[in-house]
């Protein structure tokens, strides 16, 4: 289903999975769509393409612009093949064959904006990706436990991959290099935005690292768009088990939002109602932001943990149309 009216203009950040399902609902809600997307991945063949060549990572680029392709023939077809993997164990396995046309095109052009732009244009995609810095970053976070044998002790751990796999609890993340540039673009869209969404998907490596690129943080403060913070239908990211956030209550969630991002002010946190119900201290974090809390049957009714597109995109247009 197809958005009958243009709709507002939507921005939304994160990364990975949780940004896929944003994606794939908001598309069906908002004609007017710009997804800014994570940059540090360091793994699998965003990792590998990004040490051999220098560039941004692109896979999280890859799966937004697979999100936003249409429920046609060329819609679904395009988004497949970008999405498809080569197997076996030579020099491509592994490798996303949307990755590698997202770097070729990188060479070719010398703009990864201009490379993103022609990609969506190829696949008819409903939205334009844009990354949320001009560099690849590193994701460094403090973490308490890391070590099971010394459960209080305080480490640094480095990378995306190691910082969603860590054993212990993120305490807070940095980013390397401190204060990075963003693309112009990504900001002129959030001043530009009527609503900006934040989240859901993999907290410390996804959604909080847009609120350390400081002119993006200070579009999000400075915006008149409204905000929407959307909480993950489980404490971990199930499709890439992340544990970053696992044995945390939902209410950390939205703590950590308001430490990472000083004097940010949030109009929705929007919960599924089956996963949280009234769970304790949520509707308390939601006014630390000084957010409603919204609660919707946004995940899969089929009890996986995962958020249903067509669900989710009811709750999108409903707190659209209420605000």
């Amino acid at each position: 289903m197809r958005a009958s009216a243009p709709g507002p203009r939507v921005v939304a950040l994160g990364g990975g999975h949780g940004l896929f399902a944003s994606l794939s609902a908001l598309r069906r809600v908002s004609d007017s769509l710009t997804a800014i997307v994570t940059v540090a991945d360091d793994g699998g063949s965003s990792g590998r393409l990004r040490r051999d060549f220098g560039v941004l990572p692109p896979g999280d680029l890859r799966m937004a612009l697979a999100a936003l392709c249409g429920d046609d023939d060329w819609g679904t077809t395009w988004s497949r093949v970008v999405q498809h993997r080569f197997g076996g164990d030579g020099e491509l396995a592994g490798h996303a064959v949307g990755n590698l046309l997202i770097v070729a095109l990188w060479e070719l052009l010398g703009d990864t904006v201009e490379g993103l732009d022609w990609v969506g244009r190829l696949l008819g995609a409903h939205g334009r990706v844009l990354p949320m810095a001009a560099v690849p970053l590193e994701i460094t976070a403090t973490v308490e436990g890391a070590d099971p044998a010394r459960p209080g002790e305080l480490s640094t751990v480095r990378g995306q991959v190691a910082c969603a796999t860590t054993a212990g609890q993120i305490r807070s993340i940095a980013l390397s290099p401190p204060g990075p540039a963003a693309r112009p673009e990504a900001v002129t869209a959030v001043h530009d935005a009527d609503w900006v969404v934040l989240g859901p998907g993999s907290w410390f490596t996804s959604v909080l690292p847009h609120l350390l690129v400081p002119d993006l943080a200070g579009a999000m403060l400075s915006t008149r768009a409204r905000r929407v913070v959307v909480l993950n239908v489980a404490p971990q990211d199930q499709e890439t088990q992340d544990k970053e956030t696992e044995g945390r209550p939902p209410s950390a969630h939205l703590e950590v939002l308001a430490d990472h991002a000083p004097g940010l002010q949030v109009d929705v946190v929007l919960a599924d109602h089956q996963t949280f119900g009234a769970a304790d201290g949520l509707e308390k974090a939601a006014d630390l932001l000084g957010a409603r809390l919204v609660f919707a049957d946004v995940a899969m009714g089929d009890g996986s943990p995962r958020h249903d597109p067509a669900r989710l995109a009811r709750a999108y247009a409903q707190i659209f149309e209420g605000e």
